[in-house]
């Protein structure tokens, strides 16, 4: 129930909305039966988080506009007019607007402590200055639900209007990916009938990982096995037994090799890495013997992360409280970081391949410089809960965001800037209460981070953006049922003529399914270049670990998505703005009788259609010569208006069908 004592007293009007409903009903509350009655009941177009009425003193009175409730959704705050039908202009309805309560208290907190009862000066009027709130009627589009019992209308906005925009501009920019919308693709996509998933993968672990080939999902029977399923061949999955990865004990974490769609590197229990080659075509039998084991942690294994532009270059976490870096061409050890005083959480390659940073238990958050040293070069406070955390790099590798707990173990994000990391986080986000740690997904051409826990039903989306707010947040993806995991495709996997921005996987506990995450656009037959700048090929390597070892830096190359036969929107020719809502001044416009009959006559012509171009049925029958027409008016009349059977001359179809639509216009009014 939302409502503000200076409406009700000035008005008499009572907002009501719960939250997440799609509905504000507003009532009139008087001191006489029926007491309360209903005068208007809004439709939203999104689910209310919460309402507020604005001071009556920011209404535009010459719009004659009595009551203003602004609606909190997920992504906007959105104003509801309601305006009674008057002539607006430059007269003041005193009738509508009797003196409200001022902005000047009448007492302080002591003198109605000591039992004094002044009354509040009262404001004779209302403010008609343009206050950053106040918008007038002719912004407003009409109700969407035009039942009133006292005259009020609400002008709902389905969406920013000039008052909306003012308040965006109060509350700083917004998203352009804000109504960035996930969908799950046809059911032709997906893998069904999956069987025996292991659930209880660790919190390190992202569920399961793909590329753009093929999938590897850990399942629950002995001997960590992983099953491998070939994207090209998606479909039920047979009820018999599948060839797996076998590799003997528990599985930590695994991850494809982004320059080697064949290569999978399992981590164990046994603090023991795992290289396996997977044929051409997928798995035809059981493989049970690694390519390679990479023996050097001496507890069990967190986290492994390959290198973004050296090849063969492998990044591991464990229980030992160290980082070690890989050649896996010569299945050696090359580093081992220290510094970590307790579990590690999470750990991620800068873009540049420079630098590597962590998230500890410890609360601490480091950036390494392999190269260079064993020990941290930067410290800062990581996440104040202990639950989990990830790590990702961000703005071109500026800025580090975390994903873990706050102190009330509630999910937040946190940014925290690489030039300055000791300063502690610059912003943060807080999502939900969950168990789960948010896993986040980065997308460096459109700086959208897309987020879910393993267990989770919902998917968040944040526009990260350089400067304050620093978060942008935007719509979300929710599913019916909880999935175990979201892996993402390269950005060539997107469908560019849909605006798709990612492509992802999504794992159940029976099923894949790819979801297509697609900005909605009008004039999808461009290339929306503003959306797609030139993509980095991050599934080629520009080095090898070697040299990358020996000091060299690698960059990535970049292609351009746009298909050969689309031109880039930015290139094509504007288009005519047409109004989408007529002002509000055409719909309280007072009509006279023979318009409103005109307007009725024009209509049923219209619907009934040219006659001349939409002969008559019985035009058709055969066999009735011409005199045996009747030419009687009112036989003619009468055989129209009863039986539809005959046809007239061209002459009296035109008379008759005036007399007809007379007959309807006198019923009617």
């Amino acid at each position: 129930w939302v409502k503000d004592s200076d409406h009700i007293l000035t008005t008499g009007l009572l907002t009501v909305s719960g939250m997440g409903d799609s509905v504000i009903d507003c009532f009139e509350v008087s001191a006489t039966e029926p007491f309360l009655s209903q005068v208007s009941h809004c439709l939203t177009e999104a689910p209310t988080r919460g309402v507020a009425m604005v001071p009556k003193l920011a209404l535009d009175v010459l719009s004659c506009e009595v009551m203003r409730v602004l609606q909190l959704t997920d992504s906007f705050i959105v104003p509801i007019n309601y305006h009674v039908p008057r002539k607006s202009g430059q007269e003041f309805h005193a009738d509508l607007y009797p003196d409200t309560l001022g902005r000047t208290a009448a007492m302080s907190a002591a003198e109605w402590w000591k039992g004094g009862e002044k009354q509040e000066a009262p404001v004779r009027g209302c403010s008609t200055s343009s206050s950053p709130l106040s918008s007038p009627s002719s912004s407003a589009a009409p109700s969407r639900s035009p039942s009133s019992t006292s005259g009020l209308s609400s002008g709902f906005l389905p969406s920013p209007s000039q008052s909306a925009k003012a308040i965006s501009s109060m509350l700083g920019p917004s998203s352009k990916f804000r109504h960035l919308q996930g969908a799950v693709l046809h059911r032709d996509t997906h893998f069904t009938n999956l069987k025996g998933l292991n659930l209880t993968t660790p919190g390190e672990c992202d569920g399961f990982c793909a590329n753009r080939h093929r999938v590897a999902v850990p399942l629950a029977t002995a001997g960590g096995q992983i099953a491998i399923f070939e994207l090209s061949q998606a479909g039920k999955l047979a009820d018999t037994g599948l060839p797996t990865i076998q590799n003997s004990v528990n599985v930590a974490d695994f991850s494809w090799d982004p320059f080697n769609s064949h290569r999978l590197v399992v981590a164990g229990d046994d603090a023991k890495i795992r290289v396996w080659q997977v044929p051409e075509g997928g798995l035809t039998e059981t493989l049970t013997e690694p390519e390679t084991i990479l023996q050097g942690h001496t507890e069990k294994i967190y986290s492994v992360k390959f290198h973004p532009l050296a090849s063969g270059l492998l990044a591991s976490s464990s229980y030992d409280q160290t980082v070690r870096l890989w050649n896996l061409e010569s299945g050696d050890e090359v580093k081992a970081l220290r510094g970590h005083q307790d579990q590690i959480f999470g750990m991620a390659w800068s873009p540049d391949g420079k630098l590597l940073a962590t998230v500890c238990k410890d609360g601490k958050l480091r950036i390494y410089d392999p190269r260079k040293s064993a020990e941290p070069v930067q410290e800062g406070a990581g996440p104040e809960g202990h639950r989990g955390a990830r790590v990702v790099w961000v703005c071109d590798g500026k800025y580090l965001m975390v994903s873990g707990f706050d102190s009330r173990s509630e999910r937040t994000l946190y940014l925290h800037s690489v030039e300055s990391l000791s300063s502690g986080a610059i912003a943060s986000a807080p999502t939900d209460v969950s168990p789960s740690t948010l896993i986040p997904f980065y997308d460096p051409d459109t700086s959208v981070v897309i987020l879910t826990g393993k267990g989770d039903t919902r998917v968040y989306i944040f526009e990260i953006v350089p400067e304050a707010p620093y978060f942008l947040e935007c719509a979300s993806f929710n599913s019916s049922e909880p999935h175990k995991g979201l892996a993402f495709l390269p950005k060539t996997e997107c469908v560019v003529q849909e605006v798709e921005v990612a492509r992802g996987l999504r794992l159940s506990k029976t099923s894949i399914e790819p979801v297509a995450f697609r900005v909605p656009r009008v004039r999808k037959e461009f290339f929306q270049d503003d959306v797609y700048p030139d993509t980095a090929v991050w599934w080629e390597s520009s080095l090898t670990a070697s040299a990358w070892l020996a000091g060299s830096d690698g960059k990535h190359q970049s292609i351009s998505l746009k298909p050969k036969d689309m031109t880039p929107v930015s290139e094509a020719p504007k288009e005519v703005q047409v109004r989408k809502y007529l002002p509000s001044s055409h719909y309280l416009e007072e009509k006279t009788d023979e318009q409103k009959k005109d307007e009725l006559l024009s209509a049923m012509i219209g619907k009934l259609g040219n006659m001349d171009d939409n002969p008559l049925p019985q035009e058709s029958f055969q066999g009735v010569e011409d005199d045996e027409w009747v030419s009687d008016t009112h036989t003619q009349t009468q055989m129209y208006t009863q039986t539809h059977t005959h046809t007239h001359t061209h002459k009296h179809k035109c008379t008759h069908t005036h007399t007809h639509l007379t007959m309807l216009l006198c019923l009617s009014g």
